[in-house]
């Protein structure tokens, strides 16, 4: 007699579907969404607008910079600003995390709402980074390499763990059955 095959193992599911999902991003991504549409430049937009929103609410007088379709750069009066490059506008961080919640088992009405949820939150977030090394690059210009490079990534992949931890246990693992 024959075994049956066994279906695979969670974790392995999870890997592998994980993996596909950011291949096939990855090729449509670079060969396709960066290169032929404007995706990164209204995601940058975005990012410069919610900045200045956060600066002037926090009484700063911000300088306008570039072209007023696509802005990518955002500072405060009396610097030159910072940029916002393609690799720090979020995007990819928006996929991870998306594929993270379809590739982790959980109701697809749940995911439905998670994950924009999740990528309003993630660019929130990195708005608020951009803000605060604007205003570190007009306060302190020398912090701004060590606080970009180390201590915004860590907190800014810390919230997306978070949003992971909260999906993984709120959303992904069965519930125990109430007996009466």
């Amino acid at each position: 007699m024959e075994p049956k095959p066994s279906a695979p193992q969670p974790a392995v599911r999870f890997v592998v579907l994980l993996a596909s999902l950011f291949i096939g991003w990855y090729f449509l991504y670079e060969f396709y969404l960066h290169p032929k549409t404007n995706l990164d430049k209204y995601v940058a937009h975005s990012l410069v607008s919610l900045a200045e929103f956060q600066l002037r609410t926090l009484g700063f007088d911000v300088a306008e910079f570039g072209d007023p379709v696509f802005r990518n750069q955002v500072g405060i009066e009396g610097s030159v600003g910072i940029v916002i490059g393609a690799p720090c506008d979020g995007i990819v961080l928006f996929a991870l995390f998306t594929f993270f919640i379809v590739a982790f088992p959980g109701a697809w009405k749940h995911k439905l709402w998670f994950i924009p949820a999740g990528i309003a939150a993630l660019h929130i977030i990195n708005s608020l980074r951009v803000a605060t090394l604007a205003w570190l690059f007009w306060y302190k210009p020398e912090w701004l390499d060590f606080n970009h490079d180390y201590t915004f990534t860590i907190l800014v992949y810390a919230f997306v763990f978070c949003l992971w931890y909260v999906w993984v246990r709120k959303f992904s693992l069965p519930r125990k059955k109430i007996r009466e």
